[in-house]
């Protein structure tokens, strides 16, 4: 990772068009972006899509950057992290265009009781596997809402749905979620029973 004067001076450079320092702050942050980007799309190509997309922008708007506090690198980590998650939005935008009818889960499972050692016991990227299986309505909600803070107020207008929709998607998105870790969970354990 950059100290902050090296971040300050590649920013610097970025805004000057130098492309050795584009290439420092692109490899320095992109595991960053990455986990960012991985959270709104179900595959990795997508998910690098975003993230190429999120960075150029970031390079062409670097100019106008300022440090919003004294901490310059979480400083800068907040404003990349803001451009991934509206590049993504974007992104959901543009495939809704494309996607006139969305089919739904209208499968209605029997869940049995799972005992929160199960639950306590997924690893990160378990869940994030899981997130990334949700339909992409449902995954922007869920990660506008619960991860990245956002009211259903704000996700109506980015996402251009009704209040009432981002609140049914998040409802629906967390019980989707739900079966698909127990799903997923189930598998796991008959696999190391096998």
């Amino acid at each position: 990772m950059l100290s902050a004067e090296e971040l300050t001076y590649h920013v610097e450079g970025c805004a000057q068009n130098k492309r050795e320092s584009q290439k420092i702050i692109y490899s320095s942050f992109y595991g960053y972006a990455m986990a960012i980007c991985d959270r709104y799309t179900n595959n990795q190509d997508d998910a690098v899509e975003i993230l190429n997309d999120g960075f150029l922008k970031i390079f062409k708007e670097i100019h106008n950057y300022k440090p919003a506090y004294a901490d310059v690198i979480n400083s800068f980590k907040g404003w990349l992290r803001k451009i991934m998650i509206y590049t993504a939005i974007d992104r959901y935008r543009k495939d809704q265009k494309h996607n006139v009818v969305t089919q739904l889960d209208n499968i209605v499972y029997q869940l049995p009781i799972v005992s929160d050692d199960a639950i306590n016991k997924l690893s990160y990227d378990e869940i994030i596997k899981s997130i990334q299986e949700l339909s992409p309505g449902y995954r922007s909600v869920l990660n506008l809402f619960i991860v990245e803070g956002f009211s259903h107020e704000e996700i109506s207008n980015e996402l251009g749905i009704s209040v009432g929709t981002s609140k049914s998607n998040l409802s629906k998105a967390r019980l989707q979620l739900h079966k698909i870790l127990f799903k997923n969970k189930v598998i796991q354990i008959e696999r190391n029973v096998v």
